[in-house]
């Protein structure tokens, strides 16, 4: 089952998505909403984030071919980071670039674990009933200023610009993790292709590791890291995110005014 949010005519809705028609329902994504009966087109729509997450806890070295080709050792707890709402962005928008010389700007192609009740220290078999659904993540990087200061690594600056957590297009509740592949295309031409079943850490795990002593809230993101391919990102250039099962998120980066 496919869920979206959509603006249209001055209106932000909600809706399940099945081929090109959204069956319009109203209340809580996360508490049981209900079809008004009505429907649109996804050509009459504007597509927006799916949720909005009060965190995204975003994973690295989470693939173990990323990690054997870098030479990383195996983590043995998941390695994250938070992204701040700031930096959400959602299907088609512009992702701008920063004004400063932020040097070079990547894109990695994720799978988000979208999460769809309150809990905390959640044991690894009860993960699944926190599990809404799983979106895709495009978690943009302006690599060069994570280490320009040596005393100091900047995650939180270099990940949190404006614009830089594109996600969607929009959730689907069912998705067969251990056979699905994610794939990034720079204008049609495919960078990265990568399995999920080589994650570390299941979604499972991430679950219920990232919420000891952490409070999950209903339409929180973890972002489960990326694999190999992750390259500069330049302007005009069309990056998808696809992952079998879900869909593709598609933006194009554009210079600053």
């Amino acid at each position: 089952m496919r869920w979206l949010r959509y603006a249209h005519q001055g209106h932000i809705g909600l809706g399940r998505l099945v081929d090109e028609t959204i069956h319009v329902h109203q209340g809580h994504l996360f508490e049981d909403p209900q079809p008004t009966g009505d429907t649109l087109r996804v050509s009459e729509v504007e597509i927006l984030a799916p949720c909005k997450p009060s965190k995204v806890l975003a994973l690295w070295n989470n693939f173990k071919t990323a990690a054997e080709k870098n030479g990383w050792t195996a983590p043995a707890e998941p390695l994250y980071f938070l992204k701040s709402p700031n930096s959400y962005s959602h299907h088609l928008q512009a992702v701008m670039r920063p004004k400063e010389d932020a040097g070079r700007v990547i894109y990695e192609a994720e799978l988000g674990i979208v999460i769809g009740q309150r809990g905390r220290d959640i044991p690894i078999d009860e993960a699944d009933r926190y599990i809404f659904g799983y979106t895709c993540v495009n978690d943009v990087t302006a690599v060069e200023l994570l280490r320009s200061d040596a005393s100091f690594e900047q995650w939180t600056r270099a990940k949190n610009f404006d614009g830089f957590t594109p996600f969607g297009p929009w959730i689907e509740t069912d998705l067969d993790c251990k056979n699905a592949f994610v794939t990034a295309k720079i204008n049609g031409r495919e960078r990265q292709n990568y399995a999920l079943s080589d994650m570390f850490f299941s979604p499972q795990e991430l679950v219920a590791k990232l919420s000891r002593g952490m409070t999950l809230e209903p339409g929180d993101i973890i972002s489960c890291g990326t694999s190999l391919g992750a390259l500069p990102w330049q302007n005009d250039a069309v990056v998808e995110v696809s992952i079998e099962g879900i869909g593709t998120l598609s933006n194009t980066m554009k210079a600053s005014a």
